[in-house]
């Protein structure tokens, strides 16, 4: 693996963890430049096809998402249908006629890159307006024993640490994938993505399980190892899909790479692809399954 694969890595992962503490609007705005550039290069997919999308509408709806979820996340479904209204406005009024194509990237821009990414910042906003204690609806601990201490383990912000816990699982399906793939991989799981395979797959959702597991023992999650193995699992599978789903787009364009952003990775898109079915289905396990369970 080259170095410049590593470092970019262990750069994107720190921001990550800094921006996930933070939590608030610093976490929205991490979010919101991710959903940006994510969009340009998605955008940028889409023309290649000879497609023309509404794709300044659609970056001007999906910040505004972005912003309604930090205000108040139980306003933010209403923006789905009333963004894709107005995207479909403005379509009809330009001086060439839109196509079926060109309507249906510009709301698959909004709903795929932008809607499904902004549950994250809906589950770092679980509890996190309680314990609240610096600007911007921000935290930052008093000291670093607050975070590394189990006993304070309840007095932390719930979003942050079900946050935490579902990169770790994402992850660890990716390393898993990888590396098993890589060296004991035979068999291909899909030709939409050549590389991947059978049991790269598979042991990247164990992975996710067991990581999963692990983390609701700690978060001394009700039914700890049901709990943590059906949320592993739920990671793990929707990890993969969204990698392939990234994968399907860019088959598509014909192009090997969302972007060249990010030094030996690629693109926003190819770093973030499993992360976005992965929010909605963390937050609404936790919203309506934990409650159930408890």
């Amino acid at each position: 693996m080259p170095w410049s694969r590593i470092i970019s890595g262990i750069i994107a992962i720190a921001l990550a963890l800094v921006a996930t503490l933070l939590g608030g609007w610093y976490f929205t705005i991490v979010i919101a430049v991710s959903i940006f550039l994510g969009q340009l290069e998605y955008f940028n997919l889409v023309q290649a096809r000879g497609i023309v999308p509404a794709a300044k509408t659609t970056l001007f709806v999906s910040q505004a998402l972005l912003i309604i979820c930090t205000m108040d996340g139980s306003l933010a479904d209403a923006v789905l249908p009333l963004g894709g209204t107005f995207i479909c406005f403005y379509l009809l009024f330009q001086p060439k006629m839109a196509t079926i194509a060109d309507i249906s990237a510009s709301i698959m821009g909004l709903f795929y890159v932008a809607y499904l990414s902004s549950y994250w910042v809906r589950l770092r906003g679980i509890g996190s307006a309680a314990v609240s204690n610096i600007p911007l609806q921000g935290y930052w601990p008093n000291s670093w024993n607050e975070i590394l201490d189990p006993k304070n383990l309840f007095a932390l912000p719930p979003g942050f640490t079900l946050t935490i816990l579902a990169f770790l699982c994402i992850w660890a399906a990716d390393i898993g994938a990888y590396v098993v793939g890589k060296f004991f991989g035979k068999t291909r799981l899909s030709d939409i993505s050549p590389k991947k395979t059978v049991e790269g797959a598979a042991f990247g959702i164990a992975a996710s399980v067991a990581v999963a597991i692990a983390g609701a023992y700690y978060l001394q999650l009700p039914k700890f190892l049901f709990t943590g193995a059906a949320l592993g699992l739920l990671i793990g599978i929707a990890s993969l899909l969204g990698d392939l789903t990234e994968s399907m787009l860019k088959r598509d364009a014909g192009v090997k790479d969302s972007g060249q952003l990010i030094p030996g990775h690629g693109g926003i898109l190819d770093r973030t692809d499993s992360y976005i079915f992965t929010a909605p289905l963390v937050y609404y396990f936790v919203t309506l399954l934990l409650p159930l369970i408890k």
